[in-house]
């Protein structure tokens, strides 16, 4: 299995791998601790195992690994009703897009958000995609200050999931 080694802002090394079902527990555990959080939508059975399956199934799922504990994870979406919104620019088709960004709360403002969206964007451009496109709830100024750095561009808002969203996407050039 691929492992890639980073480096977070506080100079820690981190490896980033392909999440397995040896994983699974621990990656609930992760998102049951982002519920109650600021701007999180996410409630007791979502993101849940049906969720982790999808993710596993497509090879879609990475987590960020510090002596062997899981700090973060991010997916691979596949979503027919995000990717359907008319606000996405066809030039940059095939697009893919990122979800499921969790840090735990103990490690978050070390820069690992941003990590794993970099390896998210990295991994999509890798599987052969031109642009990337994601929802960000559009309060979360957490999130969209995370974001910013990557010179996503707002190009649109939508209603989905009982929540308003900001539409994000750029080129993977």
């Amino acid at each position: 299995m691929s492992t890639d080694i980073v480096e977070a802002a506080t100079g820690e090394k981190y490896e980033i791998l392909k999440a397995t079902e040896e994983d699974r527990s621990e990656i609930l555990a992760l998102y049951r601790a982002q519920l109650g959080r600021e701007y999180c939508a996410w409630d007791e059975d979502y993101p849940g195992d049906e969720t982790i399956d999808f993710d596993l199934s497509r090879d879609a799922l990475f987590v960020l690994k510090m002596n062997g504990r899981i700090k973060a994870a991010v997916s691979l979406e596949e979503d027919e009703d995000v990717d359907r919104l008319d606000c996405w620019d066809e030039s940059l088709a095939p697009e893919g897009e990122i979800a499921r960004i969790a840090v735990l709360p103990e490690e978050q403002c070390k820069g690992l958000g941003r990590i794993m969206i970099r390896y998210g964007m990295d991994e999509l451009k890798r599987r052969g995609y031109r642009g990337i496109h994601m929802l960000v709830n559009k309060y979360n100024v957490k999130a969209i200050r995370c974001y910013a750095v990557f010179g996503f561009r707002i190009v649109g808002e939508c209603h989905m999931y009982d929540q308003d969203f900001l539409c994000y996407e750029r080129d993977l050039s």
